[in-house]
């Protein structure tokens, strides 16, 4: 019988941080799951780690890779459960039950294609820095992703059977391209009205912050249209303007 979770981590020289993910999956109190490993190779002490945190539910793929994307989808091609989960190393599940709040929305909702939570932003030792600046919507829509990634990709659950492969031809937006894909497929999203997710503060580079919004802003326009995409772009720089200069905004 397949698990009703293949839950996806993907890494690289991660020993710092692997193990909060890894302590996180085992103390699920719902065990209908099956945990994928994808290692880029690692050079320091990831793959020890893991080998002492062995488990039945686990397993482990250690090769090179050609980037994130194309180790998400040696990910994907290994996973049997119905639903897949992504959560890299250093975020971890919000509390012990968090599968357990998936598998019940799943289950009292005839097996939707996405359910979805929100998600609090951690630093590394585990301590809350806040919610997450976008909050996951009541009612997910395709069109819901216009306004941004409105929900965390790591607490974004995906029926495995409308989750194609990402493409790797965006090197760091491919997850924002990916959702929406998924969204296109799904006949019913659900939102878990709770936090599922503790997102590990990533610092990432200014080069590429940028370049990530770039290629978000060419996916949107490919998805919801050019002169779209243009006036809601105006609408985000407006709203930055005014909360920069402490003017009220409307939200």
């Amino acid at each position: 019988m397949n698990p009703l979770f293949s839950i996806i981590t993907v890494c690289r020289n991660a020993a710092d941080n692997l193990a909060a993910t890894v302590s996180s999956v085992d103390a699920q109190t719902c065990r209908l799951y099956e945990h994928i490993v994808v290692d880029g190779a690692s050079t320091d002490g990831t793959l020890d780690l893991l080998d002492t945190r062995a488990s039945e539910q686990r397993r482990v793929l250690s090769e090179p890779d050609k980037g994130i994307y194309d180790a998400m989808n040696k990910g994907l091609a290994m996973a049997t459960g119905d639903y897949v989960v992504f959560l890299n190393a250093g975020d971890r599940f919000h509390d012990n039950d968090t599968l357990g709040l998936y598998a019940d929305a799943i289950m009292d909702n005839d097996y939707p294609g996405i359910v979805y939570g929100q998600t609090d932003i951690v630093a590394a030792d585990g301590s809350r820095i806040g919610p997450r600046h976008l909050q996951a919507p009541e009612t997910l829509t395709l069109e819901s992703f216009a306004e941004g990634m409105v929900v965390c990709h790591q607490a974004f659950v995906v029926l495995r059977n409308i989750a194609t492969g990402y493409d790797t031809r965006w090197r760091f937006s491919a997850d924002y391209e990916w959702c929406i894909r998924c969204l296109q497929h799904s006949r019913r999203n659900v939102l878990v009205p709770a936090v599922t997710v503790d997102y590990l503060s990533e610092g990432v580079t200014t080069a590429n912050r940028r370049r990530s919004l770039m290629e978000r802003f060419r996916i949107m326009c490919h998805y919801y249209g050019i002169s779209a995409t243009v006036c809601r772009h105006i609408g985000f720089a407006v709203r930055l303007l005014r909360h920069r200069d402490g003017s009220p905004r409307n939200n």
